[in-house]
């Protein structure tokens, strides 16, 4: 059994000095930059090692690569250490708190231009699929658009929020479970608030009802007493008013009963037939201006705010559309019947490959919610005809060059 242990002990401490030895590929390229006061690329580079040790901060690497650029120039050497500093695979523990790979979640960060719109690399055990590779591969050549955006914003727009968690720059989680719980809680108390308001409602409008009804009583007998000589058509009138008085009370009583259930579905969930979509609304919108983009440029986005946890905006569509359908089940509380249905929806978006407002009224139909407000700030409901022929040539352009 001990030496069981120890031969385990032997892997584990030979995996993690491995990918370790994987992580400090940008840290001899720091020290080979030709720029700045003697002695200063050194300095940076031995101060970058612990930048990548599993205890420090995810946005630490990040600022460093700012130091990279502000103390040893901007000269083809030290952009591309930056860069390699920023793409760096965090040191991790494979054995200890589940693996958490984490992303810096600091919109800020990294302040210089150049380095922005650059995604890490995580651990390859974590990034089973290579999927966060590619991407951050991809960036380095194509930086994607980090206008208001964190490195982690933008590793969760490309549909990797599963699998990495958002670190502030102060140490503290960003988005992920505590965001959820915390929303899950808001929501509990809400709807509770809701149910208890409805139930204060019902009872004002039996009160009311029934003061109605007394109100109505005494008048038919001061009617009846005042009035002998004509009680034919004194009651008659009486009785119609009687009736219209409860037909109105009829009316409103439906009303009522009508707006509470109403307000008791929206509390208790969302449900289409078999589909149980728990604590959220399971629709997307499409408008212009969100995430400090301009107005003219519409994208994509999840309606709810607690199936939207940390999911910014994208342009395509099936990036939004996949993340709704993980967070049904992570955070919203949806049966399989209202996955599956999400799923259908999905793969008839992803069939379309358009980009517009029919294709999230297609999502939206398909789910179970047709005529769901896509421009809920008011906007534009739809991209300009001219404006979504010139997005169409440039997607085939860069497909073409692609």
């Amino acid at each position: 059994m001990i030496a069981t242990k120890s031969f385990l002990l032997s892997i584990a401490i030979a995996y993690v000095e491995a990918r370790f030895g994987q992580e400090q590929i940008p840290i001899s390229a720091i020290s080979a930059v030709q720029g700045g006061a003697p002695g200063a690329a050194a300095t940076i580079a031995g101060a970058a090692v612990s930048d990548l040790l599993g205890g420090a901060n995810a946005c630490a690497k990040l600022v460093r690569a700012d130091q990279v650029i502000a103390e040893l120039g901007d000269g083809a050497d030290a952009l591309a250490a930056a860069i390699g500093l920023v793409v760096a695979e965090k040191n991790t523990n494979p054995f200890a708190n589940g693996n958490v790979q984490n992303v810096c979640a600091d919109p800020t960060l990294p302040a210089t231009q150049a380095l922005r719109g650059i995604t890490p690399l995580i651990d390859p055990a974590v990034d089973v699929d290579g999927g966060v590779a590619a991407l951050s591969q991809q960036t380095q050549g194509t930086p994607l658009n980090a206008d208001g955006l964190s490195v982690f914003d933008l590793l969760v727009q490309a549909g990797f929020g599963n699998i990495v968690q958002g670190q502030n720059a102060a140490g503290g989680a960003a988005g992920g479970n505590q965001n959820a719980n915390q929303n899950a809680n808001q929501n509990a108390n809400q709807n509770a608030n809701n149910n208890q308001n409805n139930n204060a409602n019902n009872n004002q409008d039996n009160n009311n009802n029934a003061n109605q009804n007394n109100n109505n009583n005494n008048a038919n007998q001061n009617n009846d007493a005042n009035a002998c000589a004509a009680a034919g058509n004194d009651n008659a009138d009486n009785n119609n008013q009687n009736n219209n008085d409860n037909a109105n009370n009829d009316s409103q009583n439906n009303q009522g009963n009508q707006n509470n259930q109403g307000n008791n579905n929206q509390a208790g969930g969302n449900v289409v037939g078999d589909a149980d979509f728990g604590l959220c609304t399971p629709t997307i919108t499409f408008q212009g201006g969100e995430g400090n983009r301009p107005d003219t440029e519409f994208t994509f986005q999840i309606a709810d705010p607690l199936a939207r946890g940390g999911q910014g905006e994208a342009l395509n569509p099936n990036i939004i559309t996949n993340a709704l359908c993980n967070q049904l089940v992570n955070v919203c509380e949806a049966n399989d019947s209202a996955v599956a249905l999400c799923l259908d929806a999905k793969a008839q978006v992803a069939a379309l490959n358009t980009r517009n407002k029919a294709t999230a009224d297609t999502f939206n139909t398909a789910i179970g919610f047709p005529g769901a407000i896509t421009n809920p700030a008011g906007g534009p409901a739809d991209v300009p005809a001219a404006a979504a022929a010139k997005r169409a040539m440039r997607l085939r352009a860069r497909a073409f060059r692609a």
